[in-house]
């Protein structure tokens, strides 16, 4: 079974959003992947010093086949240094792994289909 880490930014963490509901709409696209014969985990990180270890713990939980780092992260630019981070840091610790961009949070399945 193929496997994919999906690598989010906490809705929580987001000023002015349901963070509850975007967090619901996350794990609906995560059990998403079990359909799809995916094996897959969601790791949301905020941007402080928390970030490489959390990221580090979940890249090296296991050998992903491919991280999906999704458009909260990327398209926000005060979050580029965070993007940029979660990039070297899947080079270093899951280099085995296709790195893929979601559009939103519900189209992850179909990024990391592109590559398994």
């Amino acid at each position: 079974m193929s496997s994919a880490l999906v690598v989010g930014y906490d809705p929580q963490a987001i000023p002015g959003v349901d963070g509850k509901a975007l967090r619901t709409a996350l794990d609906a696209e995560l059990a998403r992947f079990g359909e799809h014969g995916i094996d897959a985990a969601m790791t949301l990180v905020v941007f402080d010093e928390s970030a490489e270890s959390t990221l580090v713990t979940s890249l090296t939980e296991r050998p992903w086949d491919v991280v999906v780092v999704g458009g909260g992260i990327r398209k926000a630019e005060q979050l580029l240094p965070l993007f940029e981070q979660i990039v070297n840091l899947i080079r270093r610790h899951a280099p085995q792994a296709a790195i893929a961009f979601n559009t939103s949070g519900g189209d992850s399945v179909e990024a990391a289909q592109r590559w398994l």
